[in-house]
Order: C-alpha cells, then structure tokens, then sequence
C-alpha cells in the first residue's frame, strides 16, 4: 500500500525514511513516514473526463473555436483523455449518408421504471471532424465508444472507420457497449433475463471483428462495466486470446454513492473510506496486467444518476476526488474519467430522469449550467467554468509523471489522507487531505529543506463556489497561475504545517529528502 488514512487506531511503527512528519501525542496529530521504494508511476495523461456521447449530436460543442472549453481542457492537464460513451452510446446511430438509417427503438426504451435513453441520436462525420480540431486544440486524446446494445457490427464498423481515420494517433481506443452486466436489469432492458458474460463475449467479438475488417490498426478496451468487477477479470482472461494484439486496456466504472435522492448519499458517506476501492481495483488490475494490459476507470464520479446538488457540486467532492484518484494511481491504474456534462444530455442517457432536479430548492435552475457531478459546467452560450471536482482533480494531477512513494502513519483519529510521489529529477511532492469539518491537523515534517506549498480551500465542505488553489481560480479566459504560493522554512530540523479543518496541501520540495 502507497498509502494510509488517518482514521482509525493509531497504526504500529514503521522505519522512517529520510522523509519524516512527526507530531506530538494530541488530537489532530500525526506521524507520517515515506519509504525510500517508489513503486507505480503515474501517467502523464492520467486525469481526463467522461462524456455522453450525445454531446457529439452538436458539432460545435467540442470544436477548436470552443476557446473557454478548450482553455478549461488544458487547464486541467496538458495531456488528458477524452471519453465518450455512456448510456447514450447505446442509442446514438451513425449518420453519414441519406442511406443510414437508425436502429429499431427496443421495447424496453420507455416509461418511467426504464433508465436508458428513449429515443435514438444520430452522429454525423462533422462532428468528428470537429472533435479532432478540439483534441490537437487541447493536446488530449480520446477513448470512443460504440453501440453495442441496439447497434449493429456493420453500422459500428463504418462509424469506426470514420473515427479511426478522422482522428488518427488521436484516438486511444474504441469501446463497444456500455456497463453491459447491466443489460439485462429491468431498468436497462436492453438484453433478456438470461444475459451472462459469455453472451457477452461472444457478441461484442462480432462486432470487433467487424470493425477490424474494417480498420485493420484499431485497438480495443473493455468491458466497460458498471460495477462487477468479475467481468473485468474474465475479460482480461478471455479476450485477448480471441485477438491477439487488439486489446489494450481493461476499463470499468465507479460511482462513490446514490442515487442521489437517497438519505444515504450523504456528505459524511462521500467521504468516508470505501473498502470496495481497496479491495477490488488491485484484482482488476492485476487481472489486467497477467495479460499485458492496463486498466482504466473510464466513468464515475461522486454520485450516479446525475449527481446530488450540495454534495456533487459542492467542496467535499473536491477532496473526495483528490483522495479517490491518487488512491487508483497507488494501485497501479492509467487514469480516470470523471463523468459530467449537460443536465440535457444526461437527463437523455437517463431515460428522462434526473433525480436531482428534485432535491432542493433552485435545483432545476443550477441544472441548467450542467449536471450536478459535471467538473465543467456551462455552455457556448453563456460560458463555461470549473465546478470544486476539478479543483481536486487538478490537485491529484500535480503527481503526473511522477512515482507513488510508500507512505505509513501514526496518530489519532482525523479523516484524512496523505499521499507522496518522487518526481523525475528527484524532487519529492506530498498532497495532504484534512476531511474534517472541525479539527485541523498540525503537522511537523523533519527536514531542513524549505518547501512551498498550494492549499486547496473554501467556506465549508458544502461551499459550491469561491474554491481555490494557491489561492486561484480557474478561469477560462486566463491561463492558471498559482497566485499565493506559501513558504515554509525550517527550524530546528523541522517544517510546520498546520492543515485546517476540510482542506487540501500540495506540499513541492527540491530534493528527495
């Protein structure tokens, strides 16, 4: 493990490494330790976003002259991954022709107990050709899904051929089908009772090898799952067997809580630790690297179904992102795709339904800027910005390209977190997330190396605005800077950091200390 939180008894000794934080026998104080091995490193184009396919419905949505999209793009990372897919995936029809026509409507696409999309949405090649401008504007690649649950193999084909050829070295890989271990749940509806995963396989083979006579270079990830983490293990045994070369990466989604009109889905739910992480991301993982691939979390955020207003939109989602994403990079996973959007479009992917319209009071109305979980909100028309969930994912990204170090605590129980990285050069780099509402964390690190140190802050952990980093906020007609950098010096062989209560520090230090 790259990584210890600090709730919990306080945990047996470890050896120091020449990274030491030590702290006095009182609330609110710990003892961190780094170990000299650094282990899993984190790519480059770690961070990325999930969207529905249907927002390719408007080719000018991603399109280079989009500016404040592609500036919040960059403003992110230099070099992300966008996915699109998503429950409209299964019902989006590739429209290149007069000749292409959509799919029969299945039987199952209405009424109210149906969550998937109840009517098609056609894709056309100008799209493509926008999105292509959007990624070389924002220097991101892409992950496309294809309709595999009402498609075809010869409709997936010549979009994919399209796509392929469009796109280029742009494109990472195709996705055919969305969370399938879900198709045959009466919600979804688009398989019958008797759907298993060799089902599964045996179709989405077909339609890979119809895309393959078609784009001979075309490379594959899957299943795409919603929760069943025994799918991606029989994917990573199975799959690559039946074409060998074609399968590069192993994909699934996470979503921390919902529904979003649950009283379960709260803040203090958010933001506890969820053992399912831990336990079942390393056996994905593991699965895939036993057959030479890789393993992404292509969806998820903190609340399925849209997202909760004052929980999805608001602080804690900032920590819960940071926390939850280098906590996947510890494990070994290439990146993660938070999913957002248009309340539109996800409302669509949703059958109608977004739950949180519902909650609160001015809910519709802040609907209109987006769905509640999206890390971008806004539109061309009246602008786009960046909602407190980007502020933690900005913060988690600071470790791209560097190692995850070991890292073993001592002390009492405070809900947090801390994470370390060796970066190339050897500088050492440390996020600490103090999920408290009300106790802050001093924190004394033993080194006589300054460091400098970006604090992420708000209000409160239900602040929905005024989110920032080293004291900045990303705006999308400026380029983000850090604008309060803090200085901590040492003195008498140690550093002093104290950690207020529902806040986040990136700590920089020169050297691998």
């Amino acid at each position: 493990m790259t990584r210890r939180r600090f709730i919990a008894s306080a945990l047996a000794s470890t050896a120091l490494a020449r990274f030491s934080i030590l702290a006095q026998e009182a609330a609110g104080k710990v003892r961190l330790s780094l170990g000299d091995a650094a282990s899993r490193t984190v790519p480059l184009d770690y961070l990325g976003f999930s969207y529905e396919t249907t927002e390719l419905s408007n080719p000018a949505f991603f399109a280079a002259d989009n500016q404040e999209l592609v500036s919040l793009f960059r403003g992110l990372s230099p070099q992300g991954v966008l996915r699109l897919g998503g429950n409209s995936s299964e019902f989006c029809w590739w429209h290149e022709t007069s000749a292409d026509h959509p799919p029969e409507l299945p039987a199952s696409a209405h009424g109210d107990t149906n969550w998937m999309p109840h009517k098609f949405v056609a894709i056309e090649p100008a799209a493509i050709d926008h999105l292509k401008e959007f990624l070389d504007a924002t220097g991101w690649n892409a992950i496309y899904g294809l309709n595999l649950g009402t498609g075809t193999p010869e409709g997936d084909a010549a979009e994919a051929a399209y796509v392929a050829r469009r796109l280029g070295p742009r494109l990472l890989y195709f996705q055919i089908g969305n969370e399938p271990d879900l198709y045959r749940n009466p919600s979804n509806g688009l398989r019958p009772r008797d759907w298993t995963f060799d089902t599964y396989l045996a179709q989405w083979l077909a339609f890979a090898r119809a895309v393959l006579a078609r784009v001979p270079s075309a490379r594959f990830g899957g299943p795409d799952v919603a929760s069943n983490p025994d799918w991606v293990v029989q994917f990573a045994q199975q799959a690559p067997k039946e074409l060998p070369g074609k399968i590069v990466a192993c994909t699934g989604h996470y979503y921390a809580e919902g529904p979003p009109d649950s009283p379960r889905t709260t803040i203090a739910r958010l933001l506890a630790a969820d053992p399912r992480v831990a336990r079942e991301v390393p056996r994905c993982i593991h699965a895939a690297e036993q057959a030479g691939l890789v393993y992404r979390m292509a969806e998820g955020n903190s609340c399925y179904r849209g997202g909760k207003p004052g929980l999805s939109n608001a602080f804690c989602s900032a920590l819960w992102a940071a926390d939850y994403l280098l906590e996947l990079a510890s494990f070994g996973c290439v990146g993660v795709n938070l999913h957002g959007g248009g309340a539109r479009q996800i409302r669509l992917a949703l059958g109608g339904h977004l739950p949180g319209e519902q909650l609160a009071p001015g809910a519709a109305g802040l609907a209109a800027q987006g769905s509640f979980y999206t890390p971008i909100a806004g539109n061309r028309e009246n602008g786009f910005s960046a909602r407190p969930v980007f502020y933690g994912m900005k913060l988690a990204g600071l470790f791209a390209g560097g190692r995850m170090r070991p890292v073993h605590l001592d002390g009492s129980a405070v809900n947090g977190s801390a994470w370390a990285a060796e970066m190339p050069g050897g500088a050492t780099r440390l996020v600490l997330i103090n999920k408290d509402p009300q106790q802050r964390l001093d924190i004394s690190i033993r080194t006589t190396d300054a460091a400098r140190v970006w604090k992420l802050e708000a209000s409160a952990l239900t602040a929905t605005s005024d989110v920032t980093l080293a004291g900045a906020q990303f705006k999308p007609e400026t380029a983000w800077q850090p604008e309060r950098e803090e200085d901590l010096s040492s003195k008498d062989g140690e550093v002093q950091l104290p950690l207020e209560p529902a806040s986040a520090a990136a700590l920089f230090f020169p050297g691998s200390i």
